[in-house]
């Protein structure tokens, strides 16, 4: 009989792996730990359940969560995902191998990867797309990787100091174990600085360089002939961009850049305290095998019929560990399902629509937060999508503001500093929830 619930291993189980390892008991096996590092209680796990009384017990847990109205953004975004997504992403087709290494067995996988890569393409305006990345933040790290390993002897990245900071601060951590160096292009005003970003680039030896559209406060930023001053001295325009807002934005590809990469997560893919998010990268096609990630291309079998498989493996890890293009093994492929059938089911006109809505409900809370005195645009005269920041006038702060907000039901942004806040607003803020938003601030 075990006596580990939630252990498959029964006494003589236990036992033979004993005798295997050639000690008496569990406590012989692991009396090389330190007696002050062992538990000497019971573990604090609930006894087994019936169905129902499980189902009960986590209704009961579910039902202490609050579920607040989201203004907040900052690179995650509360966006509503079709019904139909969900039963999509459940489908048998799909249930197939988690890497899909032998395409034979991982059709339905290939598929969905190969018509996830063909949408960020068209959305990118890039010739060629990825799979397998984890977020946004690592996804730039990887483009910004893919420079230098394009540059070759150049080792000097510039990033904008407009960029989402956590992004920044992963792009800075694998640097520095790359041995890359990383410097940060000075804003003005909320956008990029034009000037500081000309004269570094002309000290030489930049293999890349960084941008963000919409950048962090939310700003369109405009990009003419940047493409042209890097390729100048052959180094790479990479742009980070907010996924959903490529349905109405410019491209990367329109603005000349290389690369482009960023957090999918605006596709469709639920808020989910923190995660699941998915990275894209999209590229040139010269730069393809630079590429890190998964490619799948299409092709035909013996018997002329339409099938998927795995191109350029020879740079992937398990084919030659040591001379791969990185590490990356996990295929994030159910979110790379979810993100494919919500471009599918949107369509273009879909995207369209949804950023219309947000921004209209964006533009409306600026309107009034505005009309009340107590908070103002931090970035006037700068034009932005759904998503911006605001200065906050005295004697209110940030912290309270989102304090008593949060109070009331509703998420109220990010804290950019003491008096200043970054507020994002979506499809799912209705014209009640602005104008709510709005009442709680002009009471403070």
């Amino acid at each position: 009989m075990n006596q580990h619930h939630y252990l498959p291993h029964t006494e003589a189980d236990i036992a033979r792996m004993l005798a295997r390892c050639g000690a008496s008991s569990l406590d012989d096996f692991y009396s090389d730990v330190e007696p002050d590092l062992r538990i000497k209680k019971p573990y604090d796990v609930c006894p087994g359940m019936s169905e129902p009384e499980l189902d009960a017990y986590m209704r009961r847990l579910s039902s202490a969560n609050r579920e607040l109205i989201c203004f907040a953004g900052g690179g995650f975004y509360h966006h509503h995902t079709p019904a139909a997504v969900e039963a999509i992403t459940s489908r048998s087709e799909f249930l197939t191998a988690y890497t899909p290494y032998q395409p034979e067995i991982s059709q339905g996988t290939l598929q969905y990867i190969f018509e996830y890569q063909s949408m960020m393409a068209e959305l990118t305006g890039l010739d060629v797309s990825n799979a397998s990345m984890y977020d946004g933040a690592t996804a730039t790290a990887e483009a910004m990787i893919m420079a230098v390993a394009s540059a070759r002897k150049k080792r000097r990245v510039l990033i904008s100091a407009t960029i989402n900071p956590a992004v920044a601060a992963v792009v800075g951590t694998y640097a520095a174990g790359a041995g890359i160096t990383v410097e940060t292009i000075p804003e003005h005003e909320g956008i990029t600085d034009r000037t500081a970003f000309t004269e570094m680039l002309g000290s030489g030896d930049v293999a890349g360089v960084i941008v963000a559209s919409p950048n962090y406060y939310g700003i369109l930023e405009d990009y003419s002939g940047w493409a042209d001053e890097c390729h100048a001295v052959k180094a790479l325009l990479i742009m980070n961009c907010h996924a959903s807002a490529l349905g109405v934005i410019r491209t990367p590809g329109e603005w000349g850049a290389d690369i482009a990469c960023g957090e999918a997560q605006s596709l469709g893919i639920p808020l989910n305290y923190g995660g699941p998010g998915l990275g894209y990268l999209c590229a040139r096609r010269d730069l393809m095998r630079k590429m890190p990630g998964r490619i799948v291309g299409a092709t035909t079998d013996a018997d002329g019929q339409r099938v998927f498989v795995l191109t350029l493996q020879a740079r992937e890890q398990h084919i030659r560990r040591q001379k791969a293009t990185s590490n990356i093994c996990s295929n994030q492929g159910i979110m790379t399902l979810h993100a494919a059938a919500y471009l599918s089911l949107m369509g273009s006109e879909g995207l369209a629509e949804v950023n219309r809505l947000g921004s209209e409900a964006m533009h409306s809370l600026a309107e009034k937060l505005c009309a009340t005195g107590r908070m103002s645009l931090l970035y006037p005269g700068r034009t932005f999508l759904n998503e911006t920041a605001f200065k906050i006038n005295r004697p209110l702060d940030a912290d309270r503001i989102i304090d008593s907000l949060a109070d009331h039901g509703i998420l109220a942004g990010i804290k950019l500093d003491d008096d200043a806040i970054l507020v994002a607003a979506t499809e799912m803020c209705s014209p009640a929830d602005i104008d709510r938003y709005v009442s709680l601030v002009n009471n403070l």
